[in-house]
């Protein structure tokens, strides 16, 4: 064994008893906790913003799917542009199993899926509601987005 490759595998040997003794690693692409926090700040911070058909970012104004996207791409994330799109591509999850940074869907024009928002937490949700509004937040349990509800997807996690 030559002198490289025994450094090597000593350093090997080193970095693998040193991280026995480490803590477990952070969850964050693979949804941890911490993803999920700056998904929800940066939606935050949103607040306030106009909304504007068609729109995709805070200088010109979101739709509620050019909200999600936005929001989703400023911490790394790649979500399609619409919302139907963004339902077909999210993992369904059940309402009971809803997390912080899960997405919910509305059928608000008939049978098709034609408003999301960014779940929250404790039954509210975030989102760009529509002409003349601003972003916001509203609770599931508000009768209109209780009746109009149709399901919830996730892109943060398992």
């Amino acid at each position: 064994m030559t002198a490289t490759r025994f450094a090597l595998a000593l350093l090997l040997f080193g970095l693998v008893l040193l991280g026995g003794c480490s803590s477990a690693p952070v969850r964050d692409a693979a949804g941890g906790k911490a993803e999920r926090e700056r998904l929800l700040a940066t939606a935050m911070d949103l607040l306030g913003t106009p909304y504007r058909y068609g729109g995709r970012s805070p200088r010109e104004g979101f739709d509620c799917s050019g909200f999600v996207q936005y929001t989703f791409h400023r911490v790394g994330i790649t979500v399609p542009r619409t919302t139907r799109a963004q339902y077909n591509a999210s993992r369904p999850v059940s309402r009971r199993q809803l997390r912080p940074g899960d997405l919910v869907f509305f059928r608000t024009g008939g049978r098709r899926i034609a408003h999301v928002g960014i779940y929250l937490g404790e039954g509210r949700f975030i989102h760009a509601p529509a002409s003349g509004k601003r972003v916001s937040t509203a609770r599931l349990d508000d009768p209109w987005w209780r009746r109009h509800y149709s399901g919830a997807g996730r892109f943060v996690g398992p």
